[in-house]
């Protein structure tokens, strides 16, 4: 079932869970997703990150996304992760993507603020819900750093304050906040400023919550965000490390004893994936772990 952002937003609100948000950057990791999200019953954001062009076009794997949306028996939002710039967010709107996030947090603070607006006005006219994101995590949003998250001058954490302005003036259904998280993989164990998303939501209304750069991050910390007012959580690369390290096992106890097969290759990557992105949400959906 295809449903928006805020729509979506709106049932982890209610269910004081949050919704797993994750990448699907082919076909398997897109099967993997919603195999998950169909067997725990749980509901979807289905997400493609402009940076992910280079590995598949949006142009491709997005009609894909929406198709597998409408069929799916719970609800789905389908997602533009960090888009950079308002010419390719009306290109997702017009695949039928039900939300879409602009990016400007590299920027100072009035072009955001800006460029936000327009990307606001512009869902409007698809219907769909946007996110955006006040602060920075660091290095890691323009894919450098080592992904530790410590000793990172440009890591800023959003202002509670300046995001009442911001989600004000916007009209955002979704705002992403830096209050300790960094994108890839963790070299050393984040600490998280919980004060920091539940001062966000007592000047913001309540807005749902954003959390990127979720892969790594304890069991504990996860559900303590929740608890602390996170609604949706994005998780993409320890999937794909699932993922990628499924594959490079089956080659190397298959390589001497059978021939390998690329379709094989796949299918091992892809049921990892889902295994992976369970747990995820089990958490996220403050289930108890198997």
């Amino acid at each position: 079932m295809l449903v928006t952002l805020k729509e979506i937003l709106q049932i982890a609100e209610e269910k004081q869970i949050a919704v797993g948000a994750f990448n699907a950057a082919n076909l398997e990791s897109l099967q993997a997703n919603f195999e998950a999200a169909e067997e725990l019953g749980v509901p979807l954001i289905i997400q493609f990150a402009q940076c992910h062009e280079s590995w598949i076009p949006i142009d491709l794997i997005g009609p894909l996304m929406v198709d597998f949306a409408k069929k799916a028996g719970v609800p789905v939002c389908v997602h533009l992760d960090h888009g950079e710039d308002l010419e390719y967010l009306e290109r997702a709107l017009k695949i039928g993507l039900t939300g879409i996030m602009y990016d400007g947090s590299t920027l100072p603070y009035e072009e955001n603020l800006a460029n936000t607006k327009k990307a606001v006005e512009l869902a409007a006219k698809y219907g769909a819900s946007v996110e955006a994101e006040l602060g920075s995590m660091g290095r890691r949003e323009s894919g450098a750093g080592d992904g530790s998250g410590e000793d990172d001058d440009t890591k800023i954490y959003t202002d509670p304050v300046q995001a009442k302005d911001f989600v004000t003036q916007t009209g955002i259904d979704a705002l992403a906040c830096s209050f300790g998280t960094t994108h890839g993989i963790y070299l050393k164990k984040p600490k998280l400023d919980f004060d920091v998303v539940k001062e966000v939501r007592r000047q913001c209304n309540n807005i749902p919550v954003v959390m990127h750069g979720g892969s790594g991050v304890s069991r504990e910390d996860f559900q303590e965000a929740v608890r602390a007012g996170v609604r949706k959580i994005n998780y993409f690369t320890y999937m794909d490390k699932a993922g990628g390290n499924a594959a490079a096992e089956y080659v190397k106890e298959a390589a001497d004893k059978e021939p390998v097969f690329f379709s094989t290759v796949l299918a091992k990557a892809r049921d990892a994936m889902r295994e992976n992105v369970k747990e995820a949400m089990r958490t996220f959906a403050m289930m108890d772990a198997e």
